[in-house]
């Protein structure tokens, strides 16, 4: 008996029929039968998409860029003979992060030894004949570099609101779409007094369509944001490592511990 009226009740259901342009059906369908709420749903979510996509794409190609830098810097850095040579020759990694931290240390290591941070001819032989600094300058020096690790952790991270905006609220925003477009059209059936599938259908189609835009931003936004997350983190560890590096160099050559060590 189940079978039955099952059986009778789709073949109750009357079938749509014409619809052979593509654009009739679909995704297109479904959005010229949303509502007013629906379409500004979607709006908002297309622009939103557009951030998205645009962080993700900026942050990936900083991130290649300071790479690719940070590679050449650190290669120039463990071949030179002293800690101050990068420095001292005004070389310049404008894109790497780790020469930032380097730069930062140098100046004020250089301050403290020198008591400026002016780079001449002599200033080779400055810093051969200066003295050597105290364990308070030089927990000055760890300081800048440790304050300029978390600027540049800040500043790779810049933007990553955007991307976990959309992950956590994009979902949200499109099932508010569906259940106002499901409303509406409810409420359209009972002022109308007639419940059949083909009065339901394209207020249904259009109310869904929200909701479909909404993942479709969520998820690439997701996929984006647990990337950058991990590469951002594994890339602010490599800075306080350098950090380290750094400071234990310019501890050996310039920090006074009471033994004389040729610079």
């Amino acid at each position: 008996m189940l079978m039955l009226e099952a059986v009778n009740f789709f073949a109750d259901i009357p079938v749509v029929h014409g619809l052979q342009n593509p654009s009739e059906i679909g995704i297109v369908y479904a959005f010229w039968h949303s509502n007013l709420a629906g379409k500004v749903v979607i709006l908002v979510l297309f622009l939103g998409s557009i951030f998205s996509w645009s962080v993700m794409v900026s942050k990936i190609y900083m991130i290649r860029r300071a790479r690719r830098e940070t590679g050449r810097f650190l290669k120039r850095f463990r071949t030179a003979r002293k800690p101050l040579a990068i420095y001292q020759n005004r070389e310049v990694y404008p894109d790497s992060p780790t020469y930032a931290v380097y730069l930062a240390g140098c100046r004020e290591l250089t301050f403290h030894l020198l008591g400026t941070t002016e780079i001449d001819d002599t200033f080779s032989t400055r810093v051969a004949e200066a003295d050597r600094i105290s364990p308070v300058a030089m927990n000055a020096v760890r300081s800048a570099l440790e304050r300029e690790v978390g600027e540049q952790a800040l500043r790779m991270e810049d933007r990553m609101t955007v991307l976990a905006t959309a992950v956590s609220g994009a979902p949200f925003l499109g099932l508010l779409g569906t259940v106002w477009g499901v409303m509406d059209t409810f409420s359209a059936i009972a002022a109308s007094n007639n419940a059949s599938l083909t009065t339901m259908a394209p207020g249904v189609s259009g109310a869904l369509i929200t909701t479909v835009t909404g993942l479709l931003v969520a998820i690439p936004a997701m996929f984006g944001y647990n990337f950058l997350v991990v590469t951002i983190r594994g890339m602010t560890v490599e800075l306080d490592n350098f950090a380290g590096e750094l400071a234990a160099s310019f501890d050996h050559r310039y920090l006074d511990t009471g033994a004389r060590v040729p610079r």
